[in-house]
């Protein structure tokens, strides 16, 4: 019988000891393709919960146990508690793992434990109760309580809404299966999704709704720079709203995924360029009607979808991503025509990389005037911009404002 754990085994560690993300992690090893989506699965809550996980193995032990058992216990300890799996089958099967994961010796310590651990109490203080509750942690459910005030649990516990699917045609053909609309023509949100011919015919892309919606956000003109555009998704919506598009990556392998990406769906106007947004490239001088910057971030509006932001992510990270932020927006803005717009998002929920960034450029830029855009996804309206936020906005955390040049 295939061990259930195995699998999840083998992608957990390459997150817990070699620091790979969950993705990169499932795509790198070999998973028994009958049990993937259960491994997915497992390998998913494990890291929405490790936090928890955590508590509940510090509370039952004198000294932390080594990664690779502990590795164990946390898969075990998560079907146990989320998926009401059989007791004395998720012990036996992490008990024959210990073994042929070469931790024999710490086999008797897993059986023990997993048969006897209690579950720790509830804190009495409000932040660590919530950190536990959401299994968040503690530095960003004190950033969300400040800034959300009773919020912030919500916002932490908002749930994936499922696979956003824009559809270019053929949408008819998919929506017989169950789906939510969205405010935005042909784009849905399906609860499950199975890429089929279509995908790779260009009928349909993945694109999040968060995404579509700063794409709805941006007005019509001839030459858009999407300064920060990997993978592409709204590169190629926007360039249905331009004549050209430039799509600029750091990274060279992104810069494929974004050419790859256009030659599927058949933007023709995309240009896709290696470059750092950061440095100034005289070339762009005052050369665009319009400049997206989506800039790199935290990531904390899309932790329900990307559970391992939790892990990675650390408070010192803020602020040094609130600088390169406006970094990339002080030199893009050179970019931009008079009379042109800049526009600025991050999938970020915190106001450091949001509300901050946006008051330093404008004392940074007297030549730029705050256009705070509309959208009809359901939104806070601030006075730097809009907050998009998980439990409101059909699961997508982020923000978005605009700039005008004068």
């Amino acid at each position: 019988m295939n061990n259930p754990l195995a699998d999840p085994y083998l992608a957990l560690s390459k997150v817990y000891k070699e620091g790979a993300y969950l993705k990169q992690a499932l795509s790198s090893v070999p998973l028994e393709p009958l049990y993937k989506a259960r491994t997915v699965k497992i390998c998913y809550g494990v890291m929405e919960k490790d936090i928890y996980l955590e508590s509940v193995i510090a509370a039952n032990t004198r000294k932390q146990p080594k990664v690779s058992v502990k590795i164990i216990l946390k898969i075990a300890l998560y079907m146990l508690e989320f998926m009401q799996k059989n007791d004395f089958m998720v012990v036996d099967f992490a008990v024959e793992l210990s073994k042929k994961a070469g931790k024999e010796g710490a086999s008797g310590f897993v059986n023990a434990f997993l048969r006897s651990y209690k579950l720790p109490p509830e804190p009495q203080n409000a932040d660590m109760r919530i950190s536990l509750a959401c299994s968040a942690p503690l530095w960003l459910v004190k950033k969300l309580r400040r800034s959300y005030k009773g919020e912030a649990e919500a916002i932490l516990k908002a749930e994936s809404r499922g696979i956003c699917v824009r559809f270019e045609r053929n949408a008819e053909k998919y929506l017989k299966n169950p789906h939510t609309e969205t405010p935005f023509k042909d784009v849905y949100i399906f609860p499950n999704f199975v890429r089929d011919e279509g995908f790779f015919a260009g009928d349909y892309t993945f694109q999040s709704v968060g995404s579509v919606a700063i794409c709805g956000i941006v007005e019509k003109g001839e030459n858009l720079l999407d300064a920060c555009a990997a993978p592409g998704g709204k590169s190629i919506l926007l360039s249905k709203k331009f004549k050209n598009v430039l799509s600029c990556e750091l990274h060279p392998h992104r810069v494929e995924l974004i050419r790859a990406y256009a030659g599927r769906m058949g933007a023709n106007n995309v240009t896709a360029v290696c470059g750092d947004s950061s440095v100034y490239n005289p070339l762009y001088a005052e050369k665009f009607d319009a400049v997206l910057v989506d800039a790199p971030c935290s990531g904390t509006g899309v932790i329900n979808e990307n559970p391992d932001i939790k892990y990675f992510r650390k408070e010192s990270d803020i602020e040094e991503l609130a600088a390169l932020q406006l970094k990339i927006l002080n030199n893009c803005a050179r970019y931009v025509k008079s009379g042109g717009s800049l526009y600025y998002s991050t999938c970020s929920v915190l106001p450091e990389e949001n509300d901050s960034v946006v008051h330093g450029f404008l004392e940074a830029n007297e030549n730029f005037t705050l256009n705070v855009p509309r959208s009809p996804l359901p939104h806070v309206r601030v006075k730097a911009g809009l907050r998009f936020l998980p439990h409101i906005s059909l699961g997508a955390g982020f923000f978005v404002t605009g700039f005008i040049k004068k």
